[in-house]
């Protein structure tokens, strides 16, 4: 039977919950000997040009120097391993995205959004969707990342990300200017393209998504009140005749979601879950499939989650587990298949796979 983690702030005591003590002490031994190779001064470290050189990569949000290694496994809800401080508040890039996904989910629930292959343009009219290119894009493709969205937004342009190879993060070529694809025809991760996304869900709900999360996953889930998404100085607009910040999918350009790894591991347990929380229905029955449905472009991504179709991006772990990945190492793995929610923070992300590995043998 599925427990799930007590309100915020209990402690976590953690119990075997079917691993072998060895092994999985093996697993967190192993998380903890492959730190990410990530400095700790993360505003340097963005502002040196890690992502893309100046001057494309000037900062616009808060950053925050980031601590030491941590993380939490879970099965079936309860606490199997901690390590390091699970309470650390950091900024966790671009899992943010698939909180957006979450996000979407609500408004196709409260039918803010009726079809996600309509155009955006439709609801949203502040001129982003205008013209017969942006004038086609769907919400489908927008979290998929197959919109192909073009323009600028709070002085980034989509520009910066096109060519973006994520094999190669920091080492690669990037930001040329492109032919585009007609929208629906073309995958590229584009962290403009989904500041566009979190716009205009902004829009539809007439609220700072904040505002929405806390309300209507996080208080639900007995999450603290330590985390927190900010925007950027340039991403104030106007919605219904209030002052807010627009919030990004990542922390790209500073900014975004900040949080520790019990708030993290609590939202992958939702999604472990279907959405549902203490016999509450959180997102519309339905939504994780359709964040789990692999993209025709990618099959490695569904809206705005990672997958693992045909093992082929984690080779250790289940076909049906999916991952929130952020830059650095900031990790939220979810396997339904073994009841296993796992997060970690700072881990080396090209030995993800080995943890996984380390994981699934110590399983009983």
């Amino acid at each position: 039977m599925t427990r799930i983690p007590p309100p915020h702030p209990t402690a976590w005591s953690p119990e075997p919950m079917g691993f072998d003590p060895a092994g999985l002490e093996a697993a967190v031994g192993f998380a903890l000997a492959h730190e990410s190779p990530w400095p700790r001064d993360l505003h340097a470290h963005i502002a040196g040009g890690y992502f893309e050189p100046p001057p494309d990569n000037a900062i616009l949000g808060r950053t925050a120097p980031r601590g030491g290694p941590n993380g939490v496994v879970l099965r079936h809800g309860q606490v199997a391993a901690r390590w390091g401080d699970t309470r650390q508040v950091d900024m966790t890039f671009s899992v943010a995205k698939s909180y957006l996904a979450m996000l979407a989910g609500l408004a196709v629930g409260d039918r803010l959004i009726s079809d996600l292959d309509a155009p955006v343009g439709a609801q949203v009219r502040d001129g982003g969707f205008a013209g017969p290119h942006n004038g086609a894009v769907t919400w489908r493709q927008l979290l998929q990342n197959t919109s192909e969205w073009e323009g600028s937004l709070f002085g980034k342009a989509d520009t910066i990300d096109r060519g973006r190879n994520l094999v190669v993060e920091g080492q690669g070529r990037k930001g040329m200017p492109r032919p585009l694809h007609p929208p629906g025809q073309y995958w590229e991760y584009n962290d403009v393209r989904v500041n566009r996304v979190s716009l205009a869900l902004l829009r539809v709900f007439g609220r700072p998504l904040p505002e929405v999360f806390a309300e209507r996953v996080m208080r639900p889930i007995g999450a603290s009140a330590d985390w927190r998404w900010e925007g950027y100085e340039t991403s104030w607009v106007e919605v219904g005749g209030r002052r807010v910040q627009s919030v990004p999918g990542g922390g790209h350009w500073g900014g975004g979601v900040f949080i520790h790894a019990e708030d993290q591991a609590r939202i992958g347990q939702l999604a472990l879950q279907d959405g549902v929380w203490d016999g509450r229905r959180i997102l519309p029955e339905g939504w994780v499939a359709q964040c789990s449905t692999p993209c025709a472009l990618n099959p490695q991504y569904g809206l705005l989650w990672w997958l693992n179709t045909g093992r082929s991006r984690w080779p250790s772990a289940s076909e049906a587990s999916v991952c929130f990945s952020g830059a650095g190492g900031n990790i939220t793995w979810i396997d339904p298949a073994s009841g296993v929610v796992a997060v970690l923070r700072w881990v080396d992300p090209a030995r993800l796979d080995g943890f996984m590995a380390a994981v699934g043998a110590a399983l009983r």
